[in-house]
């Protein structure tokens, strides 16, 4: 496996800046990108759920792989998602995002049929036997229907080397918290981060890693801060960020999916992206701007300016 760096702190999940025809608007990514360097993050996210990658053809995962790699240009860790419902094209996507130069891969595990936890182990056994690369775990079983439990993902880990951490999008934080007690006590060096933007305080509070949070593509100076503060054992100033920081989730209840929320909070930040999203999900409303505008103005106050 090539060497790498230790996945940690804050890695959003980068929303795919792109027309609705599909094609990526290249000067937006770019711009993203930079603001988030810039703005201290630790790695970023691709082809996550907040990136699209389920409206996606292969096509398009394996071409937006092909752009952000390169510009990123080894400033930051780069992680790719490459789950699907198929394992064969999971390898290949994964095989891929090897070939353009990610730094690791971030699997979802198969949705639409649930799998045993046998089923499960071999999907993650044949990618990890496929690959050269870290791979991330990724449980969000709201979404796909079934759970990465933390006796299944210390086994993955215990078998295959280049299983190296997961991202944890649960409600509950019990179940985070049993990772990090069972999984990191066999292996200290698994990664643990939190999925949830609100989990992050708890997570490192548990003895987690970091969080891969939808909010710090908008707002990263919340999330950044509060991994920082945490760090230097600031924790006043941890937890008053953490307060700021918790209301932002509800901004994901005004729309489903919800990237089309992110990418108008890009657009407010001054940042110049394109707004469009890939289809079934639609363009934010008029009046849901409004309330979105309405909503960062009272919660984030004068702490991170709007445009």
């Amino acid at each position: 496996m090539k060497s790498h760096p230790i996945f940690k702190g804050i890695i959003p999940p980068i929303p795919t800046i792109l027309y609705e025809d599909g094609r990526i608007d290249e000067k937006g990514m770019k711009n993203l990108i930079d603001f988030l360097i810039e703005s201290n993050v630790d790695g970023l996210f691709f082809l996550g759920s907040g990136g699209e990658f389920s409206q996606m053809s292969a096509g398009l995962r394996r071409e937006v792989a092909e752009f952000v790699i390169p510009y990123v240009n080894g400033r930051v860790p780069v992680l790719i998602g490459t789950g699907t419902s198929s394992t064969m094209e999971t390898i290949s996507l994964s095989v891929h995002a090897q070939e353009k130069g990610a730094d690791g891969i971030v699997v979802i595990n198969p949705y639409y049929w649930p799998l045993t936890e046998e089923g499960l182990f071999q999907h993650y056994t044949e990618i990890a036997q496929n690959v050269d690369l870290p791979i991330m775990l990724y449980n969000f079983p709201s979404l796909t229907g079934t759970d990465l439990s933390p006796d299944l993902v210390l086994k993955l880990a215990k078998e295959h080397p280049n299983i190296v951490g997961i991202k944890d999008t649960v409600d509950a934080v019990g179940h985070t918290r049993e990772l990090i007690l069972k999984v990191k006590k066999e292996k200290p060096h698994f990664v643990v981060f939190s999925g949830y933007d609100d989990h992050l305080f708890n997570t490192l509070a548990l003895g987690g890693d970091g969080s891969i949070p939808l909010s710090a593509s908008f707002a990263p100076e919340l999330s950044v801060g509060i991994y920082r503060a945490f760090q230097k054992g600031d924790y006043e100033k941890a937890i008053e960020l953490h307060r700021q920081l918790a209301p932002l989730p509800l901004l994901y209840k005004l729309d489903s999916p919800f990237m089309n929320v992110a990418k108008e909070a890009i657009r407010l930040r001054g940042i110049e992206v394109s707004t469009d999203v890939l289809a079934p999900t639609r363009k934010l409303s008029e009046e849901k701007k409004k309330e979105l505008k309405s909503f960062l103005t009272t919660f984030l106050g004068d702490s991170i300016a709007l445009s």
